[in-house]
Parts: structure tokens; sequence; C-alpha cells
């Protein structure tokens, strides 16, 4: 009877919503636990891990069984060798990848620790919980990539294209990511620490609470940035842009800020910062919000005129009706340039932001030309017939569409997308023809 009780409460609790997956490397072979004396082994649940565990390994591993890798460590794919169907999971410690075709692989919990991935292909592949250490993604495709948790310490991403990539809780630190095509790229609660983001272009990022320690960012143009609590203590910011970035709660300490643009930035406080930025002109100055009435207690050397007694020995009802005015007035001048202010620079963010969308499509039109020459010139102009090759030139007019109807910012979030599925497009092409 006490034995059926115990194994009840045991499959209730290995049922029970929380229990989290064991590393693949911490289980023993065939996913059973060692026996101790006398005791007979018994599986390890799937989903079960140490509590208090906080690894990158056991991170990295979170979605995957014990024994549920493939042992692909070390492989070169380069020259012909075929990759499963399936990666999720699996071990490519080393692996050789430079130029594959990963788009839309699933990655999820694979290890990629000082694999090679230069101009490999991974746009909108998923690599959550990754282990991505010391990997070489040079000029690789990131783009509408999904690597939430995922391990990139000292990954070099060099020229690597990352427009709308997702790292959220992904940790950074130590990364090269010099010249790396960041636009719109989500670092939500990131590590960056000591990352190397120089020349990089990471415009419109949603980095809330992500950690720039020690990282560099010269001349990075952070414009319209969601920074909001992001952590810049010590920091290389100079001349770095926040036009219209959002840092309420950034924390700036010791961070060299010489020469950076904080034109229209909401709520910067650069308390602590080294250097001299410019643009404080147009972050939000405080207006007083009322006046004193008359009410308080005058210093004795000063006679309070509000106080003064009329010829009747009253307070006079003129100079209450005054004062009462000029308050009204200045509430009234206040909310009016206040309004006037938001108006001023949701019209300036927007103005800047279709500018940059006008870029993007002139840049997408000439990738398009280009191709088409390069089809011609070798011979392959049937190219032109395929599938993706007329998805680019759909994307190419739905951006240009979208942008003439543009009126508000939210529209042009469709031009950003209609631009990544054409360079989607162009860069599945490029990858059969090469």
């Amino acid at each position: 009877m006490r034995r059926s009780i115990s194994l009840a409460l045991t499959a209730a609790i290995v049922a029970a919503p929380g229990f989290a997956a064991l590393p693949a490397h911490a289980a023993p072979a065939q996913g059973q636990a060692r026996a101790s004396a006398g005791t007979p082994a018994r599986p390890i649940p799937a989903g079960w891990a140490p509590a208090g565990r906080g690894s990158a390994e056991a991170a990295s591993a979170g979605p995957c069984r014990p024994g549920q890798r493939a042992n692909l460590r070390g492989r070169d794919f380069t020259g012909g060798a075929q990759l499963p169907s399936s990666l999720r999971c699996a071990d490519l410690t080393g692996a050789k990848l430079d130029g594959q075709q990963l788009t839309q692989k699933d990655l999820t919990g694979s290890i990629l620790r000082d694999a090679s991935l230069k101009e490999a292909d991974l746009t909108q592949a998923t690599l959550k919980y990754a282990d991505l250490r010391g990997a070489n993604l040079t000029e690789a495709d990131l783009g509408q990539v999904r690597a939430d948790h995922a391990d990139l310490r000292g990954a070099i991403l060099i020229d690597a294209e990352a427009g709308q990539a997702e790292f959220p809780y992904a940790d950074l630190s130590g990364a090269k990511l010099t010249r790396a095509e960041l636009t719109q790229v989500e670092f939500t609660s990131a590590k960056l620490v000591g990352a190397d983001l120089t020349e990089s272009t990471p415009g419109q990022l949603k980095a809330r609470k992500a950690d720039f320690t020690r990282a560099k960012l010269r001349e990075a143009p952070l414009t319209q940035a969601n920074l909001r609590n992001a952590v810049f203590v010590d920091a290389d910011l100079t001349e770095a842009e926040f036009t219209m970035a959002e840092l309420a709660g950034a924390d700036f300490t010791g961070a060299t800020v010489e020469k950076a643009s904080f034109t229209m930035a909401d709520d910067a406080n650069l308390e602590g910062a080294k250097g001299t930025p410019t643009g404080l002109a147009g972050l939000p100055t405080s207006f007083p919000t009322s006046l004193p009435l008359g009410g308080e207690e005058a210093p004795e050397d000063e006679p309070s005129t509000a106080a003064a007694p009329d010829q009747g020995g009253g307070i006079s009802v003129g100079l209450v009706m005054v004062v009462l005015s000029a308050v009204g007035l200045a509430v009234t001048v206040v909310a009016w340039g206040v309004s006037a202010q938001r108006r001023t620079r949701r019209n300036a963010r927007f103005t800047l932001m279709r500018r940059g969308a006008e870029e993007d499509i002139t840049r997408l039109g000439e990738e398009i030309d280009r191709l088409d020459y390069e089809f011609q010139i070798s011979g392959r102009g049937g190219m032109t017939a395929d599938h993706d090759w007329r998805q680019a030139l759909d994307a190419y007019e739905a951006a240009k569409n979208a942008l003439v109807m543009a009126r508000r910012e939210q529209d042009l979030h469709l031009v950003a997308r209609a631009v990544q599925d054409g360079r989607n497009a162009l860069g599945r092409l490029r990858g059969r023809v090469r």
C-alpha cells in the first residue's frame, strides 16, 4: 500500500508544471540515473534539471532530452556532405558549415561551439538555447533569426546581416559585431558586456534592460532605439547617435559620451558620464505647474504683497484674481508647449523613419539590379523565372507602395517587413547559384 502511494506521488511530481529539462551532458548513459547501494536505477524524467543550475551548458541544453543529440562534432559539410534533416539539439562542435543553406532550420538547443558558419544562410532559423560560443558567423545571414537565451559569448559576427533578428535574454558578452547590420534587432534583457559593435548599424534597436557594460559603440546609430533601463557603464559611446531614443532608467555611469547626440531623446540621465555630449537642448524640460497663491508665510525681511491688507483690512480680491489668472495662463502655456513639443518630436521621428525606409528600398532595388546583371553576364538569365526572384520583385513593389501609403510610424513597419522579405528571397536565390 505504501509503495503504491509512493509511486503515485512520484508520478504526480514528474507531471507537475515547471519540472525543467535535464541537460544531456549531465545524464548518465542510456538516460538512467546511477544506482546507489541497494537502490535500483530509475529513469530520469524528461524535463528535469538540478535546482540552481545556471551554467551556459544547462541553458543551451534546456529543451533537449537525454540521448537526443546527434553527434556531428568536427564534421566538414563544405565538401558536399549531406546535413541531417533534423539539427535540433545536434552537437556540431567545431563543425564546418561555411556557406550552408540553413534557412528556417530548427537548431534549438544545438551545440555550435567554435563552429565555422561564415557566409551561411540562417534566415529565419531557430537558435533558441543554442551554444554558439566562439562560433564564426562572419558575413552570415541572420535575418529574422530567433535566438532566445542563446549563448554567443566570444562569437564572431563581423559583417553579419541580422535585420529583425531576436536575441532576448541571449549572452553576447565579448562578441564581435563589427559592421553588423542590426536594424530592428531585439536585445531585450540580453548581455553584451564588452561586445564590439564598432561601425555596426543598430537602428530602431529594442534593447530594454540590455547590458552594454564596457561595450564599444563608437558612432553607433542608436536612433529611435528602446533602451529603457539599459546599462552602459564604462561603455565607449563616442559620437553615438541617440536621437529620439527612449532612455528612461538607462545607466551611463562612467560611459564616454564625447560628441554623442541626444537630440529629442527621452529621459536621458547622463549623471556620472564622461565627455561633452550634444543635443541636450532637445531633452524634455521641467516646467512649473503652479505658483504660490500668497498662503505661505513670507520671510520676515521681505513684505508679502499677496498678504497685504487692503483699505478695508482684508485681502485684495483684485490681487487674488490677478494671481489666479496668472496661474491659469502659466498652466495653459505649459500644456500647449508640451503638446507642441510632442507633435514636433513625433513629426520629426516619422520624417526620419520614412527617410530610412526609403533608403532601405533603394538598396533593395540596387541588390536586385546587381543580381540581374550577374545572371545576364554568367548566362543564367533563366534564373529570372525563379520563384524567389519573382518574390523579391513583388516585395520591392510592395515596399514602395507601402511607403507611399504610410502616414504613421506604424505604417512603416510594413515597408521594413517587405524589404526584409525581398532580401531573404535574394539570399535564397544566391545560395542556389553559388
